[in-house]
């Protein structure tokens, strides 16, 4: 099985969950940063996509969005997983994925993931440390990040039999 994971990553948060999803998945794994990574991708080289990405601003990275737009046929065509990094949880959390991933694409998809999120502000520049500490009242460093959730979607891929 080739798996591509394609995400973003602010702070690092998404690109640290996308290191113990490709540990974690059985056979090749390719990821790509697209904040990083603006060569094309060929959708057909792979057996499985994972897109992935967090929550600022109450929205998903604008590239993710771009990405799903531009390759959204072929997506519902392919063994598809969706996760989400952010510090919400129970309905805003469910609301802010609702929100980021098109609701076919959620559908047809055969795992979807909430893993938590971390708020990393030494990473953070002087304007996102002021709305954190506004908004979440959070100084410091905190990670919430759900292992079980990663898990748990992970076995879901490691389960699927690909017929070539």
């Amino acid at each position: 099985m080739k798996s591509l994971i394609v995400y973003c990553s602010s702070h690092g948060t998404t690109e640290k969950v996308v290191g113990i999803l490709s540990e974690k998945l059985t056979g090749e794994v390719v990821s790509v940063d697209l904040k990083k990574d603006h060569s094309l991708i060929d959708l057909n080289d792979f057996d499985v996509v994972i897109i992935g990405g967090s929550i600022h601003a109450g929205m998903i990275q604008r590239r993710i969005k771009k990405f799903i737009q531009t390759h959204h046929d072929e997506l519902l065509e392919k063994e598809v997983g969706l996760f989400l990094v952010c510090m919400r949880e129970g309905e805003l959390a469910v609301d802010q994925f609702n929100h980021a991933y098109p609701q076919d694409l959620r559908k047809s998809s055969v795992a979807l993931g909430l893993f938590g999120g971390e708020f990393l502000v030494s990473k953070m520049n002087f304007f996102e440390r002021q709305v954190v500490k506004k908004v979440d009242g959070i100084s410091t460093d905190q990670s919430k990040l759900d292992m079980e959730a990663i898990t748990e979607f992970v076995s879901r891929f490691n389960n699927i039999k690909i017929y070539v």
